[in-house]
């Protein structure tokens, strides 16, 4: 149980993180565009609609929200200067040594297997699409989670679709098969939602 405490319901905490992403520039679309670059070579029939779809889906579960929540957080009082010192000068200059905010990224892909990790892991280092933007100081804002909260996002949204390309080809079928609803299956089993 909670304790006797109120626990926030779902769809506030579903929305606060879209919001967030808003909030701090960044679209879902976006994301799926990273999301299509990754996967496009080996999905014959992939459509960026699959992609922003499987985006959603990540983003509907707790861990991802709970990460995005506290980075972007974390991100706006640096840029607000709230931050005690050291942490303030840490965050704020994104140190190199400072490996939290990967931490936090890695911890909300290790739900889709390794091929998140490992996806998450080039896309860290290479920086593709808006994370190479985000990861660009530029105008005093501070993504110094962000970049690797949108890294983990669309790791975990290319490892779903690596899955169900699995999934079809057992079946004789690809993306160029089904519909953007039917990128995630498990979002028709009752009482699951991704």
């Amino acid at each position: 149980m909670d304790g006797g405490k109120f626990r926030v319901h779902s769809d506030e905490v579903t929305k606060a993180a879209h919001e967030a992403l808003e909030r701090r520039g960044v679209s879902i679309e976006e994301i799926a565009k990273i999301v299509f670059e990754m996967q496009e070579p080996f999905n014959e029939g992939l459509q960026l609609s699959h992609c922003i779809e499987s985006v959603e889906s990540v983003l509907l579960k707790r861990e991802m929200q709970h990460a995005l929540l506290v980075g972007v957080e974390l991100d706006e009082l640096a840029e607000q200067g709230k931050l005690s010192k050291p942490l303030q000068q840490i965050v704020d200059t994104d140190e190199g040594l400072f490996g939290v905010d990967e931490m936090i990224g890695l911890g909300a892909v290790l739900t889709y297997g390794s091929i998140a990790v490992t996806t998450f892991g080039h896309l860290d280092r290479n920086k593709i699409g808006v994370i190479r933007e985000l990861d660009t100081k530029v105008g005093g804002q501070v993504h110094t989670f962000l970049d690797d909260l949108v890294s983990s996002i669309a790791a975990c949204a290319s490892a779903r679709i690596a899955h169900r390309q699995r999934d079809l080809e057992e079946k004789g079928k690809g993306f160029k098969d089904i519909s953007p609803e039917e990128t995630a299956p498990e979002t028709h089993v009752e009482g699951a939602d991704t």
